[in-house]
Protein backbone atom coordinates (compact mmCIF):
# COMPACT_ATOMS: atom_id res chain seq x y z
CA UNK A 1 0.00 0.00 0.00
CA UNK A 2 2.71 2.12 0.78
CA UNK A 3 4.51 1.49 -2.28
CA UNK A 4 1.48 2.26 -4.77
CA UNK A 5 1.15 5.87 -2.31
CA UNK A 6 4.62 7.00 -3.34
CA UNK A 7 4.10 5.77 -6.98
CA UNK A 8 0.63 7.40 -7.12
CA UNK A 9 2.29 10.71 -5.79
CA UNK A 10 5.42 10.40 -7.78
CA UNK A 11 3.42 10.57 -10.30
CA UNK A 12 1.42 13.28 -10.05
CA UNK A 13 4.38 15.69 -8.92
CA UNK A 14 5.97 14.56 -12.39
CA UNK A 15 2.84 15.54 -14.04
CA UNK A 16 2.77 18.71 -11.96
CA UNK A 17 5.96 19.31 -13.00
CA UNK A 18 5.11 18.99 -16.67
CA UNK A 19 2.28 21.40 -16.53
CA UNK A 20 4.66 24.09 -15.01
CA UNK A 21 6.95 24.06 -17.62
CA UNK A 22 4.06 23.88 -20.31
CA UNK A 23 2.71 26.97 -18.45
CA UNK A 24 6.02 28.60 -18.41
CA UNK A 25 6.82 29.39 -22.21
CA UNK A 26 2.88 30.82 -22.79
CA UNK A 27 1.81 34.13 -22.08
CA UNK A 28 0.59 36.43 -20.43
CA UNK A 29 4.15 36.18 -18.68
CA UNK A 30 3.42 37.63 -15.06
CA UNK A 31 6.93 39.79 -14.94
CA UNK A 32 5.18 42.18 -11.52
CA UNK A 33 4.35 38.85 -9.50
CA UNK A 34 7.61 37.17 -10.10
CA UNK A 35 10.19 40.29 -8.94
CA UNK A 36 7.53 40.33 -5.82
CA UNK A 37 7.96 36.36 -5.54
CA UNK A 38 12.18 36.97 -5.62
CA UNK A 39 12.35 39.72 -2.90
CA UNK A 40 9.51 37.34 -0.35
CA UNK A 41 11.83 34.31 -1.10
CA UNK A 42 15.24 36.07 -1.59
CA UNK A 43 15.69 38.89 0.90
CA UNK A 44 13.29 37.71 3.38
CA UNK A 45 14.99 34.52 3.93
CA UNK A 46 18.86 36.74 3.78
CA UNK A 47 18.36 37.52 7.60
CA UNK A 48 17.74 33.46 8.51
CA UNK A 49 20.84 32.14 6.17
CA UNK A 50 22.85 34.54 6.67
CA UNK A 51 22.93 33.99 10.66
CA UNK A 52 22.88 30.23 9.88
CA UNK A 53 25.95 30.13 7.59
CA UNK A 54 27.51 32.58 10.06
CA UNK A 55 27.46 30.10 12.97
CA UNK A 56 28.30 27.23 10.68
CA UNK A 57 31.68 28.79 9.57
CA UNK A 58 32.87 29.87 13.27
CA UNK A 59 31.40 26.62 14.58
CA UNK A 60 32.84 24.40 11.74
CA UNK A 61 36.61 26.41 12.42
CA UNK A 62 36.74 25.63 16.01
CA UNK A 63 36.02 22.15 15.58
CA UNK A 64 38.64 21.59 13.10
CA UNK A 65 41.41 23.47 14.98
CA UNK A 66 42.33 21.01 17.43
CA UNK A 67 43.01 18.19 14.85
CA UNK A 68 45.09 20.25 12.36
CA UNK A 69 46.65 21.53 15.48
CA UNK A 70 47.42 18.34 16.24
CA UNK A 71 48.50 16.91 12.74
CA UNK A 72 50.80 20.44 12.59
CA UNK A 73 49.02 21.57 9.78
CA UNK A 74 46.87 24.54 11.27
CA UNK A 75 48.27 26.84 8.08
CA UNK A 76 45.83 24.82 6.16
CA UNK A 77 42.77 25.57 8.01
CA UNK A 78 41.15 28.47 5.47
CA UNK A 79 41.76 26.20 2.63
CA UNK A 80 40.26 23.50 3.99
CA UNK A 81 37.25 25.19 5.36
CA UNK A 82 37.30 27.26 2.51
CA UNK A 83 36.34 23.88 0.28
CA UNK A 84 34.40 22.17 2.95
CA UNK A 85 31.97 25.24 2.56
CA UNK A 86 31.70 26.38 -1.04
CA UNK A 87 31.63 22.57 -2.00
CA UNK A 88 29.36 21.20 -0.02
CA UNK A 89 27.88 22.53 3.44
CA UNK A 90 27.02 26.09 2.29
CA UNK A 91 24.58 24.78 -0.77
CA UNK A 92 23.16 21.88 1.55
CA UNK A 93 22.46 23.72 4.92
CA UNK A 94 21.29 26.60 2.89
CA UNK A 95 19.24 24.31 0.45
CA UNK A 96 17.74 23.05 3.85
CA UNK A 97 17.41 25.83 5.86
CA UNK A 98 15.43 27.44 2.55
CA UNK A 99 13.34 24.12 2.07
CA UNK A 100 12.29 24.68 5.87
CA UNK A 101 11.39 28.59 5.45
CA UNK A 102 10.24 28.94 2.10
CA UNK A 103 8.85 25.70 1.75
CA UNK A 104 6.42 25.33 4.34
CA UNK A 105 5.42 28.91 3.81
CA UNK A 106 4.51 28.32 -0.45
CA UNK A 107 2.49 25.18 0.97
CA UNK A 108 0.54 26.88 4.01
CA UNK A 109 -0.26 29.48 1.27
CA UNK A 110 -1.50 28.25 -1.62
CA UNK A 111 -2.98 25.13 0.82
CA UNK A 112 -4.90 28.31 2.67
CA UNK A 113 -6.22 29.32 -0.95
CA UNK A 114 -6.76 26.21 -1.62
CA UNK A 115 -8.98 25.20 0.63
CA UNK A 116 -10.75 28.90 0.52
CA UNK A 117 -11.76 28.59 -2.94
CA UNK A 118 -9.24 31.44 -3.78
CA UNK A 119 -7.88 29.18 -6.39
CA UNK A 120 -11.30 28.38 -7.59
CA UNK A 121 -12.37 32.04 -7.48
CA UNK A 122 -9.20 32.70 -9.75
CA UNK A 123 -10.42 30.74 -12.61
CA UNK A 124 -13.96 31.58 -13.05
CA UNK A 125 -12.33 34.89 -13.08
CA UNK A 126 -10.69 34.12 -15.53
CA UNK A 127 -7.04 34.49 -14.29
CA UNK A 128 -4.92 31.88 -14.66
CA UNK A 129 -4.04 30.80 -10.78
CA UNK A 130 -1.06 28.02 -12.12
CA UNK A 131 0.60 30.76 -13.93
CA UNK A 132 -0.24 33.42 -11.27
CA UNK A 133 0.56 31.49 -8.07
CA UNK A 134 2.90 28.50 -8.85
CA UNK A 135 5.24 29.69 -12.05
CA UNK A 136 6.13 32.46 -10.37
CA UNK A 137 7.06 31.05 -6.96
CA UNK A 138 9.13 28.16 -8.63
CA UNK A 139 10.81 30.26 -10.75
CA UNK A 140 11.64 32.65 -7.99
CA UNK A 141 12.90 30.05 -5.65
CA UNK A 142 15.03 28.71 -8.45
CA UNK A 143 16.46 32.50 -9.13
CA UNK A 144 16.62 33.06 -5.66
CA UNK A 145 18.27 30.19 -3.70
CA UNK A 146 21.73 30.38 -5.70
CA UNK A 147 22.06 34.00 -4.87
CA UNK A 148 21.56 33.19 -1.44
CA UNK A 149 24.20 30.19 -1.61
CA UNK A 150 26.68 33.19 -2.60
CA UNK A 151 25.69 34.92 0.12
CA UNK A 152 25.85 32.82 2.66
CA UNK A 153 29.36 31.26 1.58
CA UNK A 154 30.86 34.92 1.78
CA UNK A 155 29.33 34.96 5.35
CA UNK A 156 30.49 31.76 6.74
CA UNK A 157 33.96 32.61 5.33
CA UNK A 158 33.43 35.79 7.24
CA UNK A 159 32.71 33.77 10.49
CA UNK A 160 35.53 31.02 9.91
CA UNK A 161 37.80 34.35 9.37
CA UNK A 162 36.91 35.39 12.98
CA UNK A 163 37.16 31.52 14.13
CA UNK A 164 40.56 31.55 12.97
CA UNK A 165 41.43 34.86 14.94
CA UNK A 166 40.06 33.59 18.18
CA UNK A 167 43.35 31.50 19.01
CA UNK A 168 45.94 33.53 16.39
CA UNK A 169 46.18 36.50 14.07
CA UNK A 170 45.41 36.11 10.60
CA UNK A 171 44.29 39.12 8.29
CA UNK A 172 41.41 39.36 6.01
CA UNK A 173 43.36 39.54 3.14
CA UNK A 174 45.84 36.85 4.14
CA UNK A 175 42.60 34.23 5.07
CA UNK A 176 40.87 35.30 1.79
CA UNK A 177 44.40 34.94 -0.58
CA UNK A 178 44.47 31.03 1.13
CA UNK A 179 40.81 30.49 0.56
CA UNK A 180 40.68 31.53 -3.40
CA UNK A 181 44.72 29.89 -4.20
CA UNK A 182 43.31 26.59 -3.12
CA UNK A 183 39.77 26.67 -4.49
CA UNK A 184 39.32 25.15 -8.27
CA UNK A 185 36.94 25.37 -11.25
CA UNK A 186 35.83 22.35 -10.36
CA UNK A 187 34.98 23.25 -6.92
CA UNK A 188 32.52 26.07 -7.32
CA UNK A 189 30.64 25.41 -10.57
CA UNK A 190 28.88 21.82 -9.51
CA UNK A 191 27.87 23.67 -5.95
CA UNK A 192 26.44 26.61 -8.05
CA UNK A 193 24.52 24.13 -10.58
CA UNK A 194 23.71 21.79 -8.04
CA UNK A 195 22.00 25.42 -6.18
CA UNK A 196 19.12 25.45 -9.03
CA UNK A 197 18.03 22.31 -8.85
CA UNK A 198 17.75 22.53 -4.88
CA UNK A 199 15.52 25.98 -5.61
CA UNK A 200 13.49 24.07 -8.06
CA UNK A 201 12.91 21.33 -5.72
CA UNK A 202 12.39 23.45 -3.15
CA UNK A 203 9.50 25.70 -4.95
CA UNK A 204 8.01 22.97 -7.22
CA UNK A 205 7.68 20.42 -4.29
CA UNK A 206 5.75 23.82 -2.00
CA UNK A 207 3.49 24.31 -4.89
CA UNK A 208 2.47 20.87 -5.30
CA UNK A 209 1.86 20.34 -1.93
CA UNK A 210 -0.18 23.26 -1.28
CA UNK A 211 -1.96 23.51 -4.70
CA UNK A 212 -3.22 19.93 -4.34
CA UNK A 213 -3.93 20.42 -0.39
CA UNK A 214 -7.39 18.92 0.88
CA UNK A 215 -9.48 18.78 4.12
CA UNK A 216 -9.49 21.65 5.47
CA UNK A 217 -6.94 23.75 7.62
CA UNK A 218 -6.08 20.50 8.73
CA UNK A 219 -5.08 19.72 5.08
CA UNK A 220 -3.07 22.79 4.99
CA UNK A 221 -0.43 21.64 8.25
CA UNK A 222 -0.15 18.39 6.33
CA UNK A 223 0.71 20.36 3.22
CA UNK A 224 3.17 22.66 4.89
CA UNK A 225 4.93 19.89 7.23
CA UNK A 226 5.46 17.49 4.41
CA UNK A 227 6.27 20.29 1.67
CA UNK A 228 9.83 20.22 3.85
CA UNK A 229 9.97 16.83 4.62
CA UNK A 230 10.06 15.91 0.94
CA UNK A 231 11.89 18.88 -0.39
CA UNK A 232 14.81 18.07 2.10
CA UNK A 233 14.93 14.25 1.59
CA UNK A 234 14.86 15.35 -2.59
CA UNK A 235 17.71 17.91 -1.76
CA UNK A 236 19.72 15.02 -0.30
CA UNK A 237 18.77 12.63 -3.28
CA UNK A 238 19.78 15.77 -5.63
CA UNK A 239 23.18 16.19 -3.81
CA UNK A 240 24.12 12.36 -4.26
CA UNK A 241 23.56 12.46 -7.92
CA UNK A 242 25.68 15.40 -8.34
CA UNK A 243 28.42 13.99 -6.97
CA UNK A 244 27.83 11.09 -9.23
CA UNK A 245 27.51 13.17 -11.80
CA UNK A 246 30.30 15.33 -11.28
CA UNK A 247 32.49 12.66 -10.59
CA UNK A 248 31.70 10.83 -13.76
CA UNK A 249 32.45 14.40 -15.34
CA UNK A 250 36.20 14.55 -13.95
CA UNK A 251 35.02 17.73 -11.81
CA UNK A 252 35.96 15.81 -8.43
Amino acid sequence: MKVKLFLTEAGELSRFTGRFFKQWFRPRYEIAELMRQCYVIGYNSLPLVGLTAFIMGLVLTMQLRPSMVDYGVESQLPAIVGIAIIREIGPVITALIFAGKIGSSIGAELGSMKVTEQIDAMEVSGTNPFKYLVVTRVLAATLMLPVLVLLGDAISLYGSWLGVNIRSTTSFSLFWTQVIDNLSFSDVLPAFIKSYFFGFAVGIIGCYKGYTSSKGTEGVGRSANSAVVVSSVVIFVIDLLAVQVADALGLN
